[in-house]
């Protein structure tokens, strides 16, 4: 896990505050989407459209993963509780439902952990750039 945050700080040292934080959310936000292969291809496609750091992007997709297998069940049940119907037993109801638990609940988080991250590393930045103005 060292190693895997060496390799993301290093491939994004130079962008914005902004710029690393829509990194990590969407990441976040895409690698947990419940269909298997997808989360790759998105973050492909929306690094690609918005001119975001690729590999940075992928490596957290791929740290991701494992929270992708682990909110497939509470997905597809939140899924299902929006729908209004049952759990599902076939597997397209399943990922229909997988789907729509994943859009209302972790887009929003995803909106939400970009603004924070956004504060917070802009905050970080201002207190380390007044740590260097500061005499001794």
């Amino acid at each position: 896990m060292k190693a895997a945050a060496y390799r993301f700080w290093a491939s994004v040292g130079g962008l914005s505050p902004e710029a690393i934080s829509l990194i990590i959310a969407l990441g976040l936000v895409l690698g947990v989407f419940p269909v298997f292969g997808c989360p790759t291809v998105l973050c492909v496609l929306a690094a690609v459209t918005l001119r975001l750091n690729l590999p940075a992007i992928q490596l957290v997709n791929q740290l991701s993963s494992p929270l992708q297998l682990a909110l497939l069940i509470p997905l597809s049940r939140i899924g299902a509780r929006i729908s209004g119907g049952p759990a599902a037993w076939s597997l397209a109801g399943a990922t229909r439902d997988a789907i729509a638990g994943w859009f209302c609940l972790c887009v929003p988080l995803g909106l939400a952990l970009y603004f924070i991250l956004v504060f917070a590393l802009n905050r970080r930045r201002q207190e380390w750039f007044n740590g260097l103005e500061s005499p001794g």
